[in-house]
């Protein structure tokens, strides 16, 4: 009896945490990947999302201004007031700065656009044109 308790009191033993390290090793490299699929997924969700919304904000600054922002005044002209602008009524986004995109990057912003009044986008992770997954550019006119 004396033996068990003394076994129990010492702890683990080496080869006992070298085998609950080598499973979490094996589960981390099953998981891993799956979950960076689904995280790669979610920002380009999220960069679609952005591009609608400071889309809508385009539009309500357009109502006000009859015009969209020139593509020199970008989109920062959503949240501060051009010095042109004379019924400028924003800021027209829920934020006191333009957001980036989901790596980080400003979003690209042209008026008037080649693809539509105006053209709204990111490259992606790779911050070039083209791409596939997570390197693919996310735009407003498709």
């Amino acid at each position: 009896m004396k033996d068990r308790k003394n076994r129990a009191e010492r702890g683990f033993t080496l080869l006992e945490l070298l085998v609950v390290l080598g499973i979490i090793s094996m589960l981390a490299g099953l998981v891993g990947p799956k979950v960076m699929k689904h995280m790669s997924d979610a920002k380009i969700k999220a960069a679609k999302v952005q591009i609608a919304e400071i889309g809508q904000a385009l539009e309500m600054y357009k109502l006000d201004m009859d015009k969209y922002p020139t593509s020199e005044q970008g989109l920062s002209a959503l949240v501060e007031s051009p010095q042109e602008a004379k019924r400028w009524n924003g800021p027209y986004l829920g934020k006191s700065k333009v957001p980036l995109d989901p790596w980080q990057q400003e979003y690209r912003y042209v008026s008037p656009g080649e693809h539509g009044k105006f053209d709204l986008y990111s490259y992606g992770a790779d911050e070039k044109e083209g791409g596939e997954g997570e390197d693919q550019d996310i735009v407003s006119w498709e």
